[in-house]
């Protein structure tokens, strides 16, 4: 989010810094690479370097003179409470305390439970009355694979402020986006931090919702893909996030509704539909290695797996909370042996000591195998040649749990084919 955020404001016509403590980061930076797969990324940050607007530095000192400061460090689960670990939050804006020069605002976009903003305000006014500063709060909506598109055209920019001064600043920082048409919503900076949480959370349930729906359909025959698009025709519910599969993952969601309902609890305010949310998703890897047993005749025990996905989206590297891992690891557990490929997700899942065999390429995945599993839905994965499949695997089971793949292309080269809300076909 940090670098994205820095390079997308440079290309919109600013001055920009970006400033890291991880020395190897910043070389890389400097060295045209950037430490992190996100399309386009590399690309905008070589234009802002070559314009002259984005640069790199490890010390904090060389802000000093800057009018507005963001905050972009990670904030993850604490192991132990659940709750955003604020460490970092904190950590760095002791740091800026000691440069403010001039009046300047200090903007949290890191995603904070309500209230951050309140200790980040004093922590800033440590050094005397004397600081000049305004403690603001701009939540960012940005998805993984999808980041600039979303920094550059964004549904809405929120800035949780009560200094006249600190949302003026923010309003010309924001100005190349609202001249044309973007909305700014100045609010407080505890609804500003609210915001963030309350979307995502409300964006998991759209998820678990229609996963569950999509268990549903499978025991009424049914199929999730022809309710999801029916109901979200209806514009009070759209269309977006109704996409049956695995469940959530990623680096927000199951962060980021662990965090609010810790704050829920702690304000004597449960969250009851979040809380459903959260176990429902849980549910859902036992659900999908059920699904993987049954395509193998009731047990994966001494079957091998093919996995096409391990990120826990396409056009990412992040592994984070993917739903690949825990069902991986569990058919593992249950005897299978598995061999996975990602496009971009190799590295990633070699550094977290992946469990399964990991491959050169998809089709490497699929040979021997006795059933292939697709489960993060790559566009490189979606037109599979069959042939080539047949010729390669032992077995003919196809589970898809993206319903990404050609369906009726499988059946006819003689394999099986279960898919999520769909039921079972060719077995």
């Amino acid at each position: 989010m940090g670098l994205v955020t820095g390079a997308c404001l440079a290309d919109l016509g600013h001055s920009v810094l970006c400033i890291d403590r991880d020395a190897r980061r910043i070389a890389t930076l400097e060295d045209g690479q950037v430490p992190f797969f996100e399309p386009g990324l590399a690309d905008l940050v070589a234009r802002g370097r070559t314009s002259g607007r984005l640069r790199f530095s490890l010390a904090i000192a060389d802000a000093q003179g800057c009018q507005a400061i963001f905050i972009g460090v990670g904030t993850p689960p604490d192991p132990g409470s659940g709750h955003a670990d604020l460490s970092a939050v904190f950590a760095v804006a002791g740091e800026i305390a000691s440069v403010i020069s001039g009046f300047t605002v200090v903007v949290c976009k890191s995603t904070v439970p309500v209230g951050t903003g309140d200790r980040i305000e004093d922590i800033l006014g440590s050094n005397g009355p004397g600081s000049q500063f305004a403690a603001v709060s701009n939540p960012e909506f940005l998805r993984e694979g999808s980041a600039i598109h979303d920094f550059m055209m964004p549904d809405r920019i929120v800035v949780g402020t009560a200094d006249a001064r600190a949302a003026a600043i923010m309003q010309e920082i924001y100005q190349p986006l609202t001249a044309k048409g973007v909305p700014l919503v100045v609010t407080g900076r505890r609804s500003s931090e609210l915001s963030k949480y309350a979307g995502n959370a409300f964006l998991a349930m759209k998820v678990a919702f229609i996963n569950e729906i999509a268990d549903l359909c499978e025991s009424s025959g049914g199929d999730v893909g022809d309710v999801a698009r029916i109901i979200g025709l209806d514009s009070r519910i759209g269309e977006k996030f109704l996409r049956a599969g695995p469940g959530f993952g990623g680096s927000c969601f199951p962060k980021d509704t662990l965090s609010l309902i810790r704050t829920a609890r702690e304000l004597s305010t449960p969250l009851h539909l979040i809380e459903t949310t959260i176990g429902s998703n849980s549910a859902r890897t036992a659900t999908m290695i059920r699904k993987i047993s049954a395509a193998l005749g009731g047990s994966v025990a001494g079957k091998t797996v093919g996995v096409w996905g391990l990120t826990f989206k396409p056009d990412t590297d992040d592994m984070r909370e993917s739903p690949a891992v825990p069902i991986i690891d569990g058919l593992i557990e249950a005897g299978a042996d598995v061999q996975a490929y990602d496009p971009e997700g190799m590295a990633n899942a070699r550094a977290a000591g992946s469990r399964a065999r990991l491959c050169e390429d998809q089709y490497d995945a699929a040979a021997g195998a006795d059933a292939l599993v697709l489960i993060t839905e790559w566009k490189t994965f979606h037109h599979p040649d069959f042939a080539r499949l047949k010729a390669l695997m032992r077995g003919r089971a196809i589970v898809d749990l993206r319903n990404a793949l050609p369906r009726e292309e499988a059946l006819v080269h003689g394999f099986s084919y279960a898919g999520v809300g769909r039921g079972t076909a060719g077995s």
